[in-house]
């Protein structure tokens, strides 16, 4: 099964991707592992993201995007895979696209994990504090949400258009929202 997971920051996708990739035997692919893998190795692609977030910019669509695809013709992604972190934004999902198509790999199912603001102000204010993260203010955390709302969010509506998305609630425990995950992944109809 080829998935991408979607959802705002503290939604739980990080937590839910490497809970499915053990249940359903696939690759975990996170964009942010993929740079700094890429970085630590000093890969071709990773020389040139490395130039980028040295400067404390953002890397290139193209180069993420060739990382990804690298990733994608190993092994291990032979069962599948959940894309954590990818795309971003409307152009990364059409560009995602047409490298899955390619590669005979499309995506079979794009998951939005949704929940509510105050509670995505209340686990990431929490996780501020458990990780000492004096930096991720209230203020800072809305504007992470108006940037998802306004770039990320999107995203959903194109796998709606394609027939492939499916919303999971990801209010409660995390066992809770990892058995709605698995039983919209099983059955697409249902709730």
């Amino acid at each position: 099964m080829r998935i991408v997971l979607l959802g705002p920051p503290g939604s739980g996708k990080g937590t839910q991707a490497a809970l499915l990739r053990d249940q359903l035997g696939v690759a975990h692919i996170s964009t942010g592992v993929l740079l700094r893998e890429a970085v630590e190795q000093q890969t071709e692609l990773g020389k040139k993201a490395k130039s980028y977030m040295d400067a404390g910019e953002l890397v290139p669509d193209d180069l993420v995007l060739g990382l990804i695809e690298e990733r994608l013709g190993q092994p291990d992604v032979a069962r599948g895979f959940i894309l954590d972190g990818y795309p971003r934004n409307l152009s990364q999902a059409e560009a995602l696209d047409s490298v899955l198509e390619r590669i005979e790999q499309p995506v079979d199912a794009a998951v939005s994990v949704t929940v509510n603001e105050s509670e995505i102000v209340d686990r990431l204010s929490r996780r501020a504090i458990e990780e000492g993260r004096s930096d991720d203010t209230e203020e800072v955390i809305r504007n992470r949400m108006r940037v998802y709302a306004e770039q990320t969010a999107p995203v959903a509506g194109h796998y709606a258009r394609r027939g492939q998305l499916r919303e999971v609630d990801g209010m409660g425990s995390v066992e809770e929202v990892n058995q709605r995950l698995l039983d919209t992944l099983e059955n697409p109809d249902a709730g």
